[in-house]
């Protein structure tokens, strides 16, 4: 994830990288140059009979927030089977970029992949051990008066090329609650368009948000039971 590159193809290759892992309409780094790739379904789907329906929980295979966890967070919820989460220091690759060779140039870079609107890149949940290509992302913020919707709206307004966002309110399955936003953007890297969603809960240590992107649409859905089973456990840590 370091930025530091000492030439300007280096500095471009760098910067596609880093959007690649973090950046919710660049794909992940598998997808550089693939415009349309039919999702292959993973072991969840197949075990449903097919691409699980909208709103059905994965199977769970551990937990995510706690102290000892993968990462160590504000909530507390259940991690679907297979997916791999992965702890973000964004204020050690901030420093180490805003320190690197090409200095303004990389921490600029850093920090637009690291933050996005109110929020922080905090963990990063990877589907593709259990056969999809995309990720469950968690964004933190600092502790504040604005609300769980507020935040939520900041985070979208931050992304690029996004259309026809939706904002409805819910309860996660705890009773905590939530604003939720499904909506559209367009990858230029992909030169699609795509689903893409986020919740977004308030905590005493800041706000939390979890995004759902996915390589395309139906790659999205493949993966939604993972994120649905992460609005039904979800709680504070």
């Amino acid at each position: 994830m370091q930025v530091r590159v000492g030439t300007v193809g280096g500095r471009m290759a760098a910067a596609t990288a880093l959007a690649a892992v973090l950046a919710g309409c660049a794909g992940s780094a598998e997808d550089d140059g693939k415009k349309s790739v039919s999702a292959s379904p993973s072991a969840k789907g197949a075990a449903a009979g097919g691409t699980a329906a909208k709103d059905t929980a994965a199977a769970r295979g551990g937990t995510v927030g706690p102290a000892g966890s993968a990462c160590e967070l504000p909530v507390t919820f259940g991690l679907a089977q297979h997916w791999k989460a992965k702890s973000i220091d964004a204020e050690k690759e901030l420093s180490k970029a805003a320190n690197g060779e090409d200095g303004d140039l990389s921490g600029a870079l850093a920090e637009a992949f690291l933050r996005q609107g109110p929020v922080t890149a905090a963990c990063e949940i990877d589907a593709k051990p259990a056969g999809n290509i995309g990720f469950l992302r968690v964004w933190t913020g600092k502790p504040g008066d604005a609300d769980a919707g507020s935040v939520l709206r900041g985070f979208v307004a931050a992304e690029d090329n996004v259309s026809k966002p939706e904002y409805h309110s819910f309860r996660t399955g705890s009773g905590l609650a939530a604003v939720e936003v499904e909506y559209l953007c367009t990858s230029k890297l992909l030169e699609e368009t795509k689903k893409e969603s986020a919740f977004a809960v308030s905590t005493p240590d800041g706000p939390v948000v979890l995004h759902l992107g996915g390589m395309d649409t139906d790659e999205h859905e493949e993966m939604r039971p993972a994120y649905d089973l992460a609005k039904q456990t979800l709680t504070l840590s």
